[in-house]
């Protein structure tokens, strides 16, 4: 099967790499024109994983070039709306039509137990998991409204947005809120045939979650984990024999609920988890 996407216009943010330019590339597989943001430097001054840069960004155009499809990238912070809604607007100039909302973008920070994490984490952290879907999907449904067509949005959430893990406690309030948003917005678009649902990744095999902070987190006995260390206390969270799943694996989650092959499906959490909510 091919062109499962063919003709249709996807904004997605936190694209230049990871999952965000898993799922560009994706849609742009199956024929969709690509609308591409990412901040491309860091959140914060103490931000513990390394930022994405514009060459990054720059990569993912040329991958969704070399499929033969148009996109058009920013740099643009999601806590910024006017900046999104500048970038989405200037996409649909550019592109003709919106069809398809990805709302990847997202950061992890902190460690620390919930009594103990910084103001300044917790505020990153929901400004940019939470309040940035928030203004993603706000920029992006005026021109969905308008297409007349419908349109599919997918919100990333986590398995951490439908059950708790320690020393992750903004995290994870952030992508329960997720799941709220994903809800919300599902009830108030459907009579326009505009469908909202979430996915929910394990780790995932991107710089979020493949980084020395991760692997001291999951294993403090040890002074300089590495993969392999790591895969040992990560494969516990699963019932499959995994530690983590590849980016690829949630954009075919993503790929699914853009098509129309899901077109009666919204309000739905997709879990991508290796059996991890079985747990």
């Amino acid at each position: 099967m091919s062109g499962r996407v063919e003709g249709k216009v996807a904004f997605i943010t936190g694209a230049a790499r990871g999952q965000g330019r898993s799922h560009a590339r994706r849609l742009a597989q199956e024929g969709a024109d690509i609308i591409a943001v990412d901040l491309c430097g860091p959140v914060s001054a103490n931000s513990p994983i390394a930022p994405s840069t514009p060459d990054d960004l720059a990569e993912t155009v040329d991958l969704v070039k070399g499929l033969g499809r148009r996109i058009v990238a920013e740099q643009v912070d999601v806590r910024d709306f006017d900046a999104l809604t500048a970038a989405v607007d200037g996409g649909v100039e550019q592109l003709g039509r919106l069809d398809i909302v990805v709302a990847n973008a997202g950061i992890g920070n902190g460690g620390a137990t919930l009594d103990k994490t910084s103001e300044s984490d917790w505020t990153d952290m929901i400004d940019v998991n939470l309040s940035g879907v928030w203004k993603t999907v706000k920029a992006a449904v005026p021109h969905l409204l308008s297409g007349g067509r419908g349109g599919s949005i997918i919100l990333t959430s986590s398995v951490g947005g439908l059950k708790a893990y320690p020393h992750t406690g903004h995290y994870i309030a952030a992508k329960h809120g997720v799941v709220g948003l994903m809800r919300s917005f599902a009830v108030e678009l459907g009579q326009h045939s505009i469908r909202v649902n979430s996915v929910h990744p394990t780790n995932v095999n991107t710089p979020m979650f493949m980084n020395n902070g991760t692997m001291k987190l999951f294993r403090p006995d040890l002074e300089n984990p590495g993969p392999d260390d790591l895969k040992v206390v990560a494969q516990l969270m699963h019932t499959l024999p995994v530690g983590w799943v590849e980016p690829e694996d949630i954009s075919n989650a993503v790929l699914f609920l853009a098509s129309d092959e899901a077109r009666y499906i919204t309000g739905l959490p997709v879990t991508v988890d290796a059996g991890s909510m079985l747990k």
